[in-house]
């Protein structure tokens, strides 16, 4: 039996985060999930500190740990996705407010006394927000970029184009100056941009399947999807939504199920028109150097079957 892959995840609570965090909770023997650090996003960061604490109540996980993190981007003005999420990020289940405590250590400095604790090469940090936190611990301590085993970023798009412009997916415009850092650090970066997500719609049919399961996580998850779904069947025409962040956690349960190429990827910084855009070199025109692998192939049905076993766990 191979030891569980160490993690820290970093998440703006959203629906599609809870369904990412859902999934590390339902999967122990592969996952040692170390710690959940808080980012302003999707909402600022009160509600993503609360949201995130919610989700591990209705999970029966009220000894986890949850560290608040930046309150805004490195450089620029906070941008967030109420349109999207809710006016609390989470809205769509009925759930009671946290009781459990955020931990009194900042995420940044708990990310980076954690990576120089563990054994080198051994967390893998999970991005399932804007990157501020992550680029924030690179910054303050350049010392623990080699000892990162991996980060796994839900961010970008590039035969997708954006979500939130034409150019740029949400994540990476609310921090592009974070994300820049992240990809120029040396660390291994494996990305789940909008073309893999885009691809993993919660059809009804998948929809029903996690309500079969009854269980009052299962109920709030069906609640959440229902909710957030209605903005994208809007905007795409779809059937459901794209489901984004859990692509991050079931990559590291199943890798196989993913398909990418390692590539270069830089970040526009400057222009009005594409600020945030993730450039990707697919076919490896610039000559610069690889710095990520980019997913861009998901197996949908094998994705929504191990979300559904999982949290049919919980």
């Amino acid at each position: 039996m191979t030891e569980p892959r160490k993690i820290i995840i970093d998440t703006d609570p959203g629906q599609d985060d809870a369904a990412a965090l859902m999934l590390a909770f339902a999967s122990p023997d592969e996952l040692d999930l170390l710690g959940i650090t808080t980012v302003a996003g999707n909402v600022p960061l009160s509600l993503t500190s609360r949201n995130a604490r919610i989700v591990c109540e209705l999970c029966g996980q009220e000894a986890r740990r949850v560290f608040e993190g930046a309150s805004h981007p490195l450089k620029r003005s906070l941008v967030t996705a109420e349109h999207v999420h809710g006016k609390t990020g989470l809205d769509g289940a009925v759930l009671p407010e946290p009781t459990m405590p955020v931990e009194a250590q900042h995420a940044v400095d708990f990310i980076v006394e954690t990576i120089r604790r563990e054994p080198a090469g051994s967390v893998t940090l999970c991005t399932l927000g804007p990157q501020t936190n992550v680029a924030l611990a690179l910054q303050k301590a350049p010392d623990i970029a080699p000892r990162i085993r991996e980060i796994v970023m839900m961010g970008g798009g590039f035969f997708e184009g954006g979500n939130i412009t034409p150019a740029a997916e949400f994540n990476i415009y609310v921090d592009p100056d974070a994300a820049a850092v992240v990809l120029k650090s040396g660390v291994p970066v494996t990305i789940m941009p909008l073309d893999v997500t885009h691809q993993l719609l919660t059809t009804k049919a998948r929809v029903a399947k996690i309500a079969e399961i009854g269980t009052r996580p299962a109920k709030a998850m069906v609640e959440w999807l229902q909710f957030f779904e209605r903005f994208d069947e809007e905007k795409y025409g779809s059937d459901g939504g794209p489901l984004h962040d859990p692509t991050v956690v079931a990559y590291l349960l199943k890798p196989e199920l993913f398909s990418g190429r390692h590539c270069n990827v830089e970040i526009e910084l400057e222009s009005p028109l594409t600020v945030g855009m993730t450039v990707v070199d697919w076919w490896r025109v610039s000559g610069r150097e690889p710095n990520a692998t980019v997913m861009r192939h998901v197996d949908a049905d094998g994705f929504f079957a191990l979300l559904t076993e999982r949290f049919a766990r919980l």
